[in-house]
């Protein structure tokens, strides 16, 4: 048994290698609806999954979701199996796998620098890593 809040940080590539190469292997990303719709997703076809989706966050408002856990496992979030979780930019993701792994599921991992990476000079996202940087494959609707 470990005390660490939560199973660690990995970049994009590593998440998307991970997850490809293990089936038990789940993808959540707790972005808003908003966001998912707007901004994009990854997309998960080319190794035959597909992510799963579950606000950290309500929106509009940006208070916690209280149905979190819920909808992970309404998503097919199972204990004992890799979770990796996705957010902007890696702070909700976070806050995320370790609420999940105080609950007994992961381990839970948080993707690192997000979907949309960190803020540039320009304090503008998607340039500065991140999984549309890192050119992992996303949709947008």
């Amino acid at each position: 048994m470990t005390d660490d809040p939560y199973a660690g940080d990995v970049t994009p590539a590593d998440a998307f290698a991970a997850l490809a190469n293990d089936p038990d292997a789940a993808l959540v990303d707790v972005r808003t609806e908003p966001e998912w719709r707007f901004v994009g997703l990854p997309d998960l076809s080319t190794i035959g999954k597909q992510v799963k989706l579950a606000q950290w966050q309500t929106y509009p408002g940006g208070r916690p979701n209280a149905a979190f856990v819920r909808e992970c496992e309404a998503a097919g979030i199972e204990k004992g199996k890799p979770v990796y979780f996705l957010c902007r930019s890696g702070v909700r993701s976070m806050h995320a796998a370790v609420a999940m792994t105080a609950r007994g599921y992961g381990p839970c991992y948080n993707v690192a620098q997000g979907f949309e990476g960190d803020k540039d000079g320009d304090m503008r996202r998607g340039r500065i890593g991140g999984w549309k940087v890192a050119g992992l494959p996303w949709r947008q609707e």
